[in-house]
Formats: structure tokens, C-alpha cells, sequence
């Protein structure tokens, strides 16, 4: 046979217990950060960090270190590129839903051809198009074609 997998160690898979502990530390986090914007200190985090279990607190713990801990000197400088897009996001307050919503140019080329084909409909109907005329011209001649035929039958029939 096979011989197991080349590292030589059994794997090992997060339980579905510590992976729901993760989530929520890193919402609770999410939570003590916004309150924190929104003019507590540190004084309103406390409190929120005792209710916490023990596993919650050492993994939040390692996640502020990992996000203070930057490569390099990019902790120490700051950097002003205009290039860079910084993602900011925003609370549901302050979505703007009315504002006029820019298309994409397939987006406006797509509305402007079912504009342009209503708008031919619309002429097609009321008989200004060149296949409109055509059409009529055919079904004018065909109705004379057909009136003949019936009198014909009608001759025949006398």
C-alpha cells in the first residue's frame, strides 16, 4: 500500500464549536470598534471583553496583533496615494437610494436599443415604416386577389 500524506503528521480540522466561537469573537470586535468611533474610549470595550468566554478573548487578542504587526516601516509611514482605492464601508443609513444611478455602457446601450425598437413598433403600427408600407401594399393586393376569386365562384355558381 499507500503510505499516508508526506509531512508525516495526522491533519488536524477545526470543530464547527471553535469555528462559531471565531465568528462571533470577530463580530463582538466588530462591535467594540464602531463604539469606540462613535465616541466611547476604552471604558465601553471593558466591560464586553469580561463577558466573553476565555477562548474568545486569547483569539481576539492574537487578531489585534496581527492587524497592528505591519510589514516592514508601513506602520511608520503614512502614505497619501492618490491610486488607491481605500474600501469604506457604509451603514444602511447612509446608502443614498435616490441619487441618479450611474449605468454601464452596455447597461445605456441596452436601454437605448429597446427604446429604439418600441419607438420603430410604434411607427410599424401606425403605417410610416418602408415595411409597414410594403406590408400594406401585400395585403391590398391579396384582398383584390381574394374579391376576384369570390367573384369568379359567384359567376360559376349563377
Amino acid at each position: 500500500g499507500r503510505k499516508g500524506g508526506h509531512k508525516g503528521r495526522a491533519r488536524q480540522y477545526t470543530s464547527p464549536e471553535e469555528i462559531d466561537a471565531q465568528l462571533q469573537a470577530e463580530k463582538q470586535k466588530a462591535r467594540e470598534e464602531e463604539e469606540q468611533e462613535e465616541g466611547g474610549e476604552g471604558a465601553t470595550g471593558d466591560p464586553k471583553k469580561d463577558k466573553k468566554s476565555l477562548d474568545s478573548d486569547e483569539s481576539d487578542e492574537d487578531d489585534e496583533d496581527y492587524q497592528q504587526k505591519r510589514k516592514g516601516v508601513e506602520g511608520l509611514i503614512d502614505i497619501e496615494n492618490p491610486n488607491r482605492v481605500i474600501q469604506t464601508t457604509k451603514k444602511v443609513t447612509q446608502l443614498d437610494l435616490d441619487g441618479p444611478k450611474e449605468l454601464s455602457r452596455r447597461e445605456r446601450e441596452e436601454i437605448e436599443k429597446q427604446k429604439a425598437k418600441e419607438r420603430y413598433m410604434k411607427m410599424h403600427l401606425a403605417g410610416k415604416t418602408e415595411q409597414a408600407k410594403a406590408d400594406l401594399a401585400r395585403l391590398a393586393i391579396i384582398r383584390k386577389q381574394r374579391e376576384e376569386a369570390a367573384r369568379k365562384k359567384e359567376e360559376e355558381r349563377k
